[in-house]
């Protein structure tokens, strides 16, 4: 009994219509001894699409297929043993068929249907002659035996075909991720930056060339997967370090900028980010290690603290200093004036003074302004 749908076969049949060379000279050889042993003219392994049987091996016949509305196999797929017409002008289902009422005026018919692994009907294994007559027990169980070879060549050449394209869909996936761990290395070991992956238990995992570098230069000892990270850690940050590394372990990322071996060659300022990594499922598996070497950034951010000093100083000096001999003249002005004292170049010493004055309190006031825009840089 049928128990599937006439869609489902057409996919099984589309398995098996590209067949490789070697397979279809088998299945060739294949019938043309079931064709001695059946002592038939014609003998072919049938596929049945939705339009058309294909004939995948034949003898004694030179086309290649025929229209499905009039193929025999038609009613071999719907068996599960041997369909078998002695004499097609016998038979109601056939007697008007036009292979049978013109050429090749076939009158006997036998058919194996060929019936896949997982139980499709996708054509036959059939035998034909021109005259009507009766097959014996063994040529019966020849086409029995025959049939399931056929298919076990066609499965074979699937299966195959199937491993060789799962095969080269690997090669293509393993060269695409060869290609992009090579292009992410080339970024990971172009930037300056120091990034070191670390198990739970401070383990290395991996890490770039600037990483190796730095430890190469500082600890003089080449970093390699599986030695602590606490090695490598200044020994008056430990404590730190080990805090925020049990905070990353619990899934949050944080940031720290501290001066590492003050005091040393090797003293400098980096600003350390802790990101925890997560595996497939979501679950940390380590903490991942990005830092920044800030040192140019801190002695520019420091010599300008200097600068910012020395204008600072100047300013008061310009505020206090140089402004008060002015302010003690124009005191003197207004005492004059109270005191009615009148002469000649009084008018235009007010003028001077005055200018004096004016031409302090803005060289004042653009010191104040330069200071607050150093200011600003540094926040920045």
């Amino acid at each position: 009994m049928i128990k599937y749908t006439e869609r489902q076969r057409l996919t099984a049949v589309d398995r098996f219509k590209q067949l490789d060379a070697g397979i279809t000279k088998d299945l060739n050889d294949l019938v043309s001894l079931v064709s001695d042993i059946c002592e038939t003219p014609v003998a072919l392994v049938t596929l049945l699409d939705e339009n058309t049987q294909w004939f995948k091996a034949a003898v004694g016949t030179e086309i290649n297929c025929t229209d499905r509305s009039v193929a025999f196999c038609n009613y071999t797929i719907e068996q599960t043993n041997l369909h078998i017409i002695p004499d097609m002008w016998l038979d109601d289902e056939h007697k008007t068929n036009p292979l049978v009422t013109g050429q090749p005026n076939v009158r006997f018919y036998a058919g194996m249907p060929l019936i896949t692994k997982d139980g499709f009907a996708i054509g036959s294994l059939c035998i034909i002659d021109m005259q009507p007559r009766e097959l014996t027990a063994h040529q019966i169980k020849t086409l029995g035996i025959m049939a399931k070879q056929v298919v076990n060549l066609m499965e074979l050449n699937y299966s195959i075909n199937s491993l060789e394209e799962k095969h080269h869909k690997e090669l293509q996936q393993n060269l695409a991720i060869s290609e992009s761990e090579l292009k992410l290395k080339a970024m990971f070991d172009s930037t300056n930056d120091t990034h070191i992956l670390v198990g739970k238990k401070y383990e290395i995992l991996a890490f770039n060339k600037s990483a190796a570098l730095f430890i190469r230069n500082v600890f003089k000892h080449k970093l390699a997967n599986g030695d602590s990270i606490l090695k490598y850690t200044d020994p008056l940050l430990l404590s730190q370090f080990k805090k925020y590394f049990s905070v990353a372990l619990t899934g949050r990322t944080t940031k720290r900028e501290w001066m590492m071996m003050p005091g040393t060659p090797f003293a400098c300022w980096k600003v350390t980010t802790f990101i925890p990594v997560r595996d497939a499922s979501g679950e940390v598996i380590g903490v991942a290690l990005n830092s920044t070497d800030i040192t140019h950034h801190k002695r520019q951010e420091e010599y300008i603290n200097v600068q910012n000093e020395a204008l600072n100083r100047i300013a008061i000096i310009q505020s206090h200093e140089l402004r008060r001999p002015v302010a003690s003249l124009l005191g003197i002005m207004d005492l004059l004036k109270m005191e009615n004292i009148d002469f000649t170049y009084f008018a235009m010493m007010e003028l001077t003074i005055n200018e004096l004055d004016e031409k302090i309190r803005g060289i004042v006031k653009d010191s104040e302004n330069t200071l607050h825009g150093r200011h600003l840089a540094i926040v920045a």
